[in-house]
């Protein structure tokens, strides 16, 4: 579930990002896309930290 909420979250980040530096649809995307792997990623490894600690 966080790792959803992470990348939603990154998703979402990334496009206001991209609009603030005025990028065209292209940039917006990418951004969008970049931004969704980073925090899906640090989601992922949040949640392996997380059910290790716990078990």
């Amino acid at each position: 579930m966080i790792v959803i909420a992470a990348v939603l979250i990154g998703a979402v980040l990334g496009g206001m990002t991209a609009r603030k530096r005025k990028g065209n649809k292209a940039d917006i995307a990418q951004f969008v896309v970049v931004y969704a792997i980073a925090f899906g990623l640090a989601g992922l490894i949040v949640t392996i930290i997380i059910e290790k600690s716990v078990t």
